[in-house]
């Protein structure tokens, strides 16, 4: 299955060369480029990509509110947002995952780890690496309000008893392996868990779920 995706970036240098590096993989084909937010918005229209790469610092709309418009406009069909990044604690990947991102890259990534990125992300995958995943987040989460969000805290409401406890390993960037076996059960029992989750918190990926962990106050920053 060819993976179908649309770079954008307010820097043209940097936009040709992601998109020929992405372009010469044989599952990945280069459908669009744009400069900006609002331009992306047009060619995700025009295009119907899988995936889009985007930049997160932008004039005229930058990465935050174009995957929130996104997101908004196409729903359930819309494309998965990997962003980019120049520093792995800019404040503005945080909001960018909040508006519905699937993960973040730094743009001095080896194109392996885009490749690996891209394809994790098409496959619905957890896109950062999970201690990358743990100390953005814990990051973010200790520097915000200690109030708890009530709309996060009704979903996970939603949740058993026994899915709680998978949420906060996710939040916690454990893999589904090593979730099984903190919890002495079968990796396809974690899956099922998982995947009634992402169902109940209407999350997209380990990402999102762990977002929304934090925001219900399921998960202490900094604790283990």
């Amino acid at each position: 299955m060819t993976i179908r995706v649309v770079v954008v970036d307010d820097q043209q240098l940097v936009r040709a060369g992601f998109g020929s590096i992405l372009d010469s993989e044989d599952d990945i084909e280069l459908v669009g480029e744009a400069a900006n937010g609002s331009e992306a918005l047009d060619v995700c229209r025009s295009t119907r990509p899988d995936l889009v790469v985007m930049d997160i610092r932008m004039p005229v709309m930058d990465g935050v509110e174009a995957t929130r418009r996104l997101l908004a406009e196409h729903g359930d069909a819309a494309p998965r947002v990997l962003i980019l990044t120049t520093f792995d604690l800019d404040e503005l990947v945080h909001a960018s995952l909040r508006a519905g991102a699937s993960g973040f890259l730094l743009k001095d990534a080896p194109p392996e780890e885009l490749f690996r990125a891209v394809r994790a992300i098409a496959a619905g995958d957890a896109l950062i690496a999970p201690s990358v995943t743990r100390r953005l987040l814990d990051h973010f989460a200790s520097a915000a309000p200690p109030t708890a969000s009530t709309e996060a805290q009704r979903s996970v409401e939603t949740l058993t008893g026994r899915e709680r406890e998978v949420l906060q390993l996710i939040a916690k960037g454990r893999s589904n392996q090593e979730i099984a076996a903190t919890m002495f059960v079968a990796e396809t029992t974690v899956k099922t868990h998982v995947g009634r989750i992402f169902t109940k918190l209407a999350a997209r990926d380990r990402v999102q779920a762990a977002v929304v962990a934090y925001d219900a106050g399921l998960v202490v920053p900094g604790t283990d």
